[in-house]
């Protein structure tokens, strides 16, 4: 009995410690992440001051089922309409999820800039930008982007930036919270174990779910259209 005891005791502590080191980890790949991106995040001023941008990148979410942005989305997108006419980039650059017929977030996106006055010919879509990841190494390896603008809310901006960053792009960000959104309490908590996510796949730096031929952004891109 003293035996089975002490063995329990011992496995319970072993898992206290286990447990203990694991969120020390977490939190410390978390605050890694953050600290390594914190400094490449711009005003909106200071990014129209860049030079040789290839291309401001809008990162896509949800957009309803009648075809209209989300609110977050809405917001990214004001931002990198802003940016554009700032003449921070000569490109927009709109990723996001297109996997299904009935839904389309890209397409979303470029009818809203069209409809506040960006020409066609300026916005380009990535049909397959499925994550945070694969818009940003599309970005590179299928538009040639070396150097550029992401935007999006400043909770996910970080991890954008690493991404970039560790593909080997000069990238800054550009925060777009207009607002404050429902459930921001609990996308922040899931954004720390998407950090760690991401923190993983760039030691490895697997290929996209998709990729495909080049598309060069000093062309027209009327050529992403569906």
């Amino acid at each position: 009995m003293k035996n089975r005891k002490k063995i329990l005791k011992t496995v319970l502590i072993v898992i206290l410690c286990l447990s203990i080191a694991g969120t020390a980890t977490a939190f410390g790949i978390n605050a890694y992440v953050k600290n390594t991106s914190a400094g490449q995040m711009l005003t909106a001023e200071e990014a129209a001051k860049l030079t040789d941008v290839d291309c401001i990148l809008v990162l896509g979410c949800r957009v309803y089922e009648d075809g209209t942005p989300s609110p977050m989305l809405q917001d990214r997108l004001t931002m990198g309409i802003e940016l554009y006419e700032l003449g921070a980039a000569p490109k927009l650059l709109m990723s996001g999820d297109h996997s299904r017929e009935d839904y389309n977030e890209v397409g979303a996106m470029k009818e809203y800039a069209i409809g506040e006055d960006v020409p066609s010919e300026d916005i380009f879509m990535d049909h397959a930008g499925l994550s945070t990841y694969e818009s940003v190494y599309r970005a590179k390896e299928i538009f040639g982007a070396d150097k550029i603008i992401i935007v999006t809310q400043g909770y996910h901006l970080y991890r954008a930036l690493y991404i970039a960053e560790k593909l080997g792009m000069e990238a800054y960000g550009v925060a777009s919270d207009y607002h404050t959104y429902a459930g921001q309490a609990a996308r922040n908590q899931r954004e720390i174990l998407a950090r760690i996510k991401d923190f993983t796949i760039t030691l490895v730096k697997p290929e996209p779910t998709f990729l495909g031929e080049a598309i060069a952004l000093d062309g027209n891109g009327n050529v992403t259209n569906d």
